[in-house]
């Protein structure tokens, strides 16, 4: 089938291996720089200082899906997208327009969804990188918001592109390596094939002096498709790749793509190794080009001044031996028996869930911390459950959770960019121990004198599969998550909200009495409070 392939592609490999021999290249791979080269000449990297891409993009959840086997839930299309790329200043300026009160105000796309926080209130949409700064902006003349704990994550999708990632691979310390392969492509799913075969160049290069990016070349000596992997409290070490498509020539020699589709996660289609299916975080289609037209891209004084904060836990005595700790956009519940405490949620990521249990060492010192109940397998709720298996407590989630939780959290597989105490100080329990116990529709913790009730919540089509709440009967404290958030909602949305219709019928059916619900999201409400602001009767 040599007749099918682009003749200069041919002689780029032949010349690849005569000098990789010269070279004492290793078995499989090629001579990376006359590679880069070629690439380079074809795509126009040399010429092309910065570019403006615009059209229409959408946008996926990520974390968020309702069951395991589905994708990110899509979030509302960006339209009116525009992004400008400057590759000599290291900067990127994206704009769209959302439909507000839908969205966390600090989420672009992709990684970064966090429930309990403000919500995006206008339409104009901007989110910026410059260097090592990077911000937002909700509407058109708002303040800038600084975001330094998303800078790194911004600037490595600069060097993601196709044009970025040669330049990228140029640089000090990027040691660039090629090695070859055949690309089944996505026929290579349909089963045994023999057409549609192309041998490829995968370029592969450090990025950021920490990500190793890889570049897959095709026949035209163009990248159409990067991947790396990003650091996520939930997956570790996290599939993030990009494919290029829609090649446009917009002159001087500067080919780009205006076909572009993100993945946060694997594209499992078999769901091995992984369980979960969310995979597409980002696209669309940007056909509306201009190259070297950019103005610079200036640092807001107080996003320079800006840096990432102390984790702040405020601790509140709800009632004897029950604590509320909030203090940030998740609330945990630190439940205290006779022998042991069990806490509700480990929300965001270890960094939180460290400072959460610190806390509750200070106001129960001589108590392990001996059961962690989780409510869902939202990624915002469950980016400590490692760290609470680390110090030794047992994770109670519903039992259509347990495979993922095991196969994907609850684990030796190492976390190399940004390691947790699992994976710095494995514990035997993993292997050896008891580490997690599943719930059909009811469990019960007890002490005999205390009782947490766990409850399965029945008929929610909405959110999330497999969701728990807590309830104490004899304090009549309700614990939920995400069933009911207080004040979040706008107020042009009809009431009572679909899952707040189904908290209210699990409250009826399992006939607990609450006086008090304790949201994972914002303060403690009474239950009059709730029936009023979700406008319901019992």
């Amino acid at each position: 089938m040599m007749h099918s392939f682009n003749f200069r592609f041919i002689f780029l490999l032949l010349v690849c291996s005569v000098v990789g021999h010269t070279q004492q290249q290793p078995p499989g791979h090629v001579d990376p720089m006359p590679v880069l080269d070629a690439v380079s000449k074809a795509m126009g990297v040399d010429q092309l200082n910065c570019i403006s891409i615009s059209g229409t993009g959408y946008s996926g959840m990520v974390g968020q899906n309702i069951t395991q086997n589905t994708d990110w839930p899509p979030g509302e299309p960006l339209n009116h997208y525009s992004r400008t790329i400057n590759y000599e200043e290291h900067s990127s300026y994206e704009q769209f327009n959302r439909k507000p009160g839908l969205t966390p105000r600090s989420w672009k796309y992709g990684t970064g969804w966090r429930g309990g926080t403000p919500l995006q209130q206008h339409e104009d949409q901007t989110f910026v990188v410059a260097g090592s700064h990077a911000w937002h902006r909700d509407g058109k003349d708002s303040k800038p918001i600084a975001a330094p704990s998303n800078a790194e994550t911004w600037q490595l999708d600069i060097w993601t592109t196709p044009h970025g990632f040669v330049k990228a691979a140029r640089m000090p310390g990027a040691n660039p390596v090629a090695i070859w392969r055949w690309e089944l492509g996505e026929s290579g799913r349909d089963g045994a094939t023999t057409g549609g075969i192309e041998r490829v160049i995968v370029l592969s290069a450090t990025v950021l002096g920490k990500y190793r990016v890889n570049a897959t070349v095709n026949s035209r000596n163009f990248i159409q498709r990067t991947q790396t992997r990003v650091p996520n409290p939930v997956l570790g070490d996290m599939n993030y790749e990009h494919e290029y498509s829609a090649w446009q020539d917009i002159g001087d020699g500067i080919w780009f793509p205006a076909g572009w589709h993100h993945h946060d996660g694997w594209d499992d289609e078999r769901k091995v190794p992984v369980i979960t299916g969310g995979h597409n975080s980002f696209g669309g289609s940007f056909p509306e080009m201009k190259a070297n037209d950019c103005s610079p891209v200036q640092v807001p004084a107080v996003v320079k001044q800006a840096s990432i904060q102390l984790e702040n836990v405020d601790a509140e005595k709800i009632t004897a031996g029950v604590w509320l700790l909030g203090g940030s956009s998740h609330n945990s519940v630190a439940i205290e028996f006779e022998d042991f405490i069990t806490v509700v949620e480990a929300p965001v990521d270890e960094h939180r869930s460290l400072s959460v249990i610190e806390e509750i060492r200070r106001k129960i010192p001589d108590k392990p911390i001996r059961f962690l109940l989780n409510t869902h397998t939202h990624f915002d709720h469950l980016g400590g459950l490692r760290t609470y298996l680390h110090i030794g407590a047992t994770i109670i989630t519903h039992q259509r959770n347990r495979l993922f939780l095991e196969s994907e959290l609850l684990n030796y597989v190492p976390r190399m960019l940004k390691p947790d105490m699992v994976s710095l100080y494995p514990p035997t329990e993993i292997s050896e121990g008891y580490t997690v116990e599943d719930v059909d529709e009811k469990y019960i913790l007890s002490d005999g004198m205390r009782d947490l009730e766990i409850y399965y919540v029945q008929g929610l089509g909405v959110h999330a599969e497999g969701m728990l709440l807590a309830y104490l009967p004899t304090e009549r404290i309700l614990i939920e998550a995400d069933l009911y958030n207080p004040g979040l909602p706008l107020a042009q949305q009809p009431r009572p909200l679909e899952s707040e219709q189904v908290l209210l019928r699990n409250i009826l059916q399992n006939r607990m009495l609450p006086t008090h619900l304790v949201p994972i999201h914002g303060q403690v409400m009474s239950w009059e409070a709730f029936l009023k602001e979700t406008q319901q009767k019992p």
